[in-house]
């Protein structure tokens, strides 16, 4: 009964280490996305295309 016991244990503690990774593996993706959302935004708001915009608006003489 003791190997069974044992096999388990060691099986509960590869799920768990398992779970962990894949949790650590999305809070990385979720930080990637909110990383590329915050500069995208900023590139938006601040970059060349912002930026040509505005040099093409007319402006009265």
């Amino acid at each position: 009964m003791s190997d069974r016991h044992d096999r388990l244990a060691r099986e509960r503690d590869e799920i768990a280490a398992r779970v962990a990774n894949f949790k650590a593996t999305q809070e990385k993706f979720k930080r990637e996305r909110e990383e590329y959302f915050t500069s995208t935004l900023e590139n938006a708001r601040h970059g060349d295309g912002a930026r040509r915009a505005l040099e093409r608006t007319y402006t009265w003489p």
